[in-house]
């Protein structure tokens, strides 16, 4: 029996699917909620730490370097250890890091953050993997379910942090403690999970040798394409009040609108997956979705401000949907789950390191030139490129791995 068959047929008969759903769910709402809910309290960490705002910028710079770092390593665990001992230890460690992250420290804020960072790397990773694995026949709707989770929570979160600090009195160690409730209730789930598997079973169908990922040109389409979007969302999410600013909306509106960017994007999560999984063909999909996005920026460019609630609507629609194929992608176009692993650890890797340069380069270039014009420009164009490696990403196929020609 194949190494697949042998997965597929063991995750089918144990019973076990409506723990492994609640399991994912439960690891996907942990993966953006502790780092959303910190942008908002920055002002108030940095006067009651003493941090300079170099340090306070790493508060949200560091976990996107965690997930560059980590995300490779993520399949070699889950080959090593299984899948549910390396989700199980990921959440043990968002845990620690979300808990000495709240100790009233500048080093234990950093290495909190730098702890969390890696353990959201693990679970990013290792997701689509699962849902490949577990879940074959229902990769769309899965897929949907737990990146509109993770959307909704990280939203959710960046719009409570500033009341949960000042207004319940929970400062704002309290305000970032709080989420490490989800990641106990997480590790519960997990814990069952872990000790009902046959993780013997488990770790002998996915060692082996890793699947060579790097030699297909899909893989960049994939890696490109997930890297340009999440360069979209953490520009938007960094300067899309001051952008919203600069035409003349004050500051509660231009918080509002980031929060509408985050919070229409959710039901475009749920749906776009769902849709994708349906045809082998997401061209449509992504051509739609950059559409949308380069509208949005145009509209921005041009200083169309009556209709700057439309712009600021269709990259949050735009977002989501880029977000959540940018997931499909990683099983859409590979045929095991450790495949699906291997692409999902190459992609978000150097498709993180790509993140992080979003937010620095074009505060940069506002600097340089006093507006926002210029990096609007350079916005648009990353549209234009996020729909030609979209285009190949979306062309039906799998992955060519282990001497297979291209």
């Amino acid at each position: 029996m194949s190494t697949t068959s042998l997965v597929e047929k063991n995750s089918v008969s144990s019973g076990r699917r409506w723990l492994i759903f609640a399991g994912i769910i439960l690891i996907a709402i942990n993966l953006r909620a502790a780092i959303t809910s910190v942008g908002p309290l920055i002002g108030i960490i940095r006067d009651d730490t003493g941090i300079s705002n170099t340090l306070a910028g790493m508060l949200t710079t560091l976990p996107l370097l965690a997930f560059a770092l980590l995300s490779p390593m993520a399949p070699a665990m889950a080959r090593k250890w299984g899948l549910e001992t390396t989700l199980l230890l990921s959440m043990v460690l968002l845990m620690f890091g979300i808990g000495i992250r709240s100790l009233s420290s500048p080093v234990t804020l950093l290495l909190g953050t730098a702890f969390l960072g890696m353990a959201i790397a693990v679970g990013n990773v290792l997701l689509p993997s699962l849902v490949k694995r577990d879940f074959p026949r229902q990769i769309g709707l899965m897929t949907g379910t737990y990146s509109a989770s993770m959307n909704l929570l990280a939203a959710v979160a960046s719009g409570v942090s500033i009341p949960l600090a000042t207004q319940a009195g929970l400062g704002w160690q309290g305000a970032l403690l709080v989420w490490g409730i989800l990641a106990v209730i997480a590790t519960a789930v997990w814990v069952i999970e872990w000790r009902s598997s046959d993780r013997k079973a488990e770790i002998r169908s996915e060692q082996g040798k890793a699947p060579n990922v790097l030699r297909s040109s899909l893989t960049w389409y994939v890696t490109f394409f997930m890297g340009l979007q999440s360069f979209t969302f953490y520009v938007n999410v960094s300067w899309m009040p001051e952008i919203l600013r600069s035409q003349g909306m004050d500051y509660s509106g231009a918080g509002w609108m980031l929060s509408i960017l985050q919070f229409v994007s959710i039901p475009f999560s749920f749906i776009i997956p769902v849709l994708a999984g349906r045809n082998p063909n997401q061209r449509l999909l992504v051509s739609i979705s950059a559409i949308c996005m380069l509208a949005g920026y145009l509209g921005l460019l041009f200083g169309l401000t009556s209709l700057n609630v439309l712009w600021v609507i269709l990259v949050g629609i735009s977002g989501g949907a880029n977000f959540s194929l940018s997931l499909m992608f990683f099983t859409l176009r590979t045929r095991t789950a450790q495949e699906a692993a291997a692409l999902s650890g190459v992609a978000q890797s150097l498709g993180y390191l790509l993140a992080a340069v979003g937010p620095m380069l074009i505060g940069f270039l506002h600097d340089m030139t006093t507006g926002w014009k210029v990096p609007l420009m350079i916005l648009s164009a990353v549209v234009v490129l996020l729909f030609l490696f979209g285009m190949g990403a979306a062309k039906p196929g799998y992955l060519k791995v282990r001497g297979e020609q291209e």
